[in-house]
């Protein structure tokens, strides 16, 4: 699994993280929790997106309309996965464990890390696939 195509995988998707991350600190500023999540995260899908095509599957065989209808699904099924699992930490786990202090950003930065592998998968089998 650990080849250059992944790890290259796994720069765009940190730069991509480091965008969504930092994008749900500033928008927490003026708006709630979960739609910061939600905002955070298209930010950082369009950053991954283009980082992807550019540098990660450049050789992909398939239409721009096909690569973004299935970027936006293997994305939306991503996002379900950062959202429950950062609700998950932060308003169940977490408390429970008495960690009170920067919880929401702790149970955000753990659930933005969680679809690594399967959205790797999807987007190289069905976004950016070689046709």
């Amino acid at each position: 699994m650990m080849t250059r195509q992944f790890l290259k995988f796994l720069v765009a998707g940190g730069v991509a993280a480091v965008a969504n991350f930092g994008s749900r600190i500033v928008l927490s500023h003026w708006m709630h929790y979960i739609p910061a999540i939600i905002i955070a995260y298209l930010i950082g899908m369009t950053t991954a997106f283009i980082l992807n095509r550019l540098f990660v599957f450049e050789s992909a065989g398939n239409t721009l309309r096909n690569q973004v209808g299935w970027f936006t699904l293997v994305n939306l099924a991503a996002v379900a996965q950062t959202l429950a699992i950062s609700l998950l930490l932060a308003d169940y786990l977490l408390p429970a464990m008495d960690v009170r202090a920067h919880a929401e950003t702790i149970a955000h930065g753990v659930g933005v890390l969680v679809p690594v592998v399967t959205s790797y998968l999807g987007h190289k089998h069905l976004s950016f696939r070689q046709d």
